[in-house]
Order: C-alpha cells, then structure tokens, then sequence
C-alpha cells in the first residue's frame, strides 16, 4: 500500500517453556489496512495479537507504532494500549454496568474526560455500531452479538490508531455472527486500520487487504485475498483452505 506503515512487527519470538509459539514473524500493517489472520488453532496467531498490544511480552524481537519502538525498555505500556483497542473473543463488559456505563469508564477514569464529554462520545460510538437504543441496558438484556459490538465501541471510544480483533465471533451463536461482522466491514470501509484474527473466511475473503496465513507458529503465505484464496502458492495453504471452507459450509447448511 501507498500508505505509511503504523504497525511493524520485526522478527517476534514468543516461547512458553519448552513450546515456541512463534519464531521470527515479522509483519507490516499499514495505515487503513486491514490484515486477516487465518490459520489452525494452536499456531501464535492470539498470543501474536496479545504480543501487539504488550499484553504479552515477546522474548524477542521488536513491534513498532508509527515508527516508535513499544518493545523499548521503560515503556509505558498503557499508553500504547490506549492507542491500540483490543476486541477479544469473550466480551469482557463490567456486568453491573449500562452499555453506556460500559463505554464512558474508560474515557472518564483513563482519558480523564468529563462525564458530559464521556456521554457524548459514548453516544457517538454506540450509534456507529448500531446500539444507541441500547445505551441504558445492562449486558444481561442483550445477546452476544449485542455484547460485543459494545465492547467494539468500547474500543473505538480511546480513538485507537489500530484496532486488534482476537476471533471476535467465535463465542458468538452462528445467527449473531453476521452482525459484528457488519460492524468491522464497515470499518474497513471507513479505513480503520486492523488486525483480525478470524476463521470467518467469507469475511477475510471480502473485507481483507492482506491475509497472513500461519502455521506452526511461522507465516506460511501472505498476500491478497484473490491470490490466497484463487492462486496459493502452498500446498499447505490450499489444504487449509480447503478445510476450512469445507466445515464451515457443512455449519452453515444446517
């Protein structure tokens, strides 16, 4: 892309004990892009999210926000998470908490806003995702899908230079799904820059500027979606591919 890059990850190891999750991954996310993660359970692809954010350190290498080293020693962790919102796959709302309430925490007690500027802003992003009627109920009166765009404009609401996805419907019933994922494509239409992990291929296939495809804790291929997905350059990648579209069809028929 034309655009600067605002993500960069160079040569990121992570190891847990005896286990090497990922070794030397190096990824560029450049501004208004939206990068798909696909891959088999098990191969990095969350702990590389949580590794993005310092969630989770990495035992080397270094991941660089707009050209400024956050693997850096005295760093201040939560500012860059402030800079970098996170959706996971379980919604993480305060239950007692309205939606609204949900939203404003973050701005008044991080951003040190005023409570009529955090109402505003919580407004402003619950509307962007489709739930201002919604504001004044607690996340027992609302579905899953309903939790987590929430927890989606939660996110928006710090005005984050990247947003990071972990499988953000995998905890989702299949009817539910179809409505996050509305939420992101219309991110990405509007360029916010994103990294998603995801197993929803239709999603990757359409909304996605890059795809990454990991196995074993290593990038097996990257490139466009036409390219993964009409032409892959690996045999594994095809197998994958295949796999997955394969179960994924067979669940959606029933």
């Amino acid at each position: 892309m034309d655009t600067p890059i605002i993500l960069q990850a160079k040569n990121l190891t992570k190891i847990y004990g005896a286990n090497t999750i990922f070794k030397d991954i190096t990824l560029d996310v450049h501004q208004g892009e939206t990068i798909v993660i696909i891959g088999p359970s098990g191969t990095g692809k969350s702990t590389l999210l949580r590794c993005m954010n310092l969630l989770t350190k990495v035992d080397s290498g270094q991941i660089f926000l707009e050209g400024k080293e956050i693997t850096a020693p005295n760093m201040d962790e939560d500012e860059v998470r402030q800079q970098m919102g996170m959706v996971f796959q379980n919604f993480l709302l305060f239950n007692h908490l309205t939606a609204l309430d949900n939203v404003t925490i973050g701005l008044t007690k991080v951003k040190k806003m005023s409570k009529s500027q955090a109402h505003e802003k919580a407004m402003e992003e619950l509307n962007r995702v489709g739930l201002a009627d919604r504001a004044d109920h607690y996340p027992g009166q609302l579905s899953g899908g309903q939790q987590q765009r929430v927890a989606i404009a939660r996110a928006l609401a710090m005005d984050p230079k990247v947003m990071l996805f972990d499988e953000p419907t995998s905890a989702l019933d299949p009817e539910l799904i179809g409505e996050v994922l509305g939420v992101m494509s219309k991110l990405a239409r509007d360029r916010m820059t994103m990294l998603v992990v995801t197993h929803e291929m239709g999603f990757a296939r359409e909304v996605a500027d890059q795809i990454v495809f990991m196995e074993k804790g290593s990038i097996v291929e990257q490139g466009s979606p036409d390219a993964l997905f009409e032409h892959p350059e690996h045999a594994r990648t095809r197998e994958f591919l295949w796999k997955i579209t394969e179960l994924y069809g067979k669940k959606e028929k029933k």
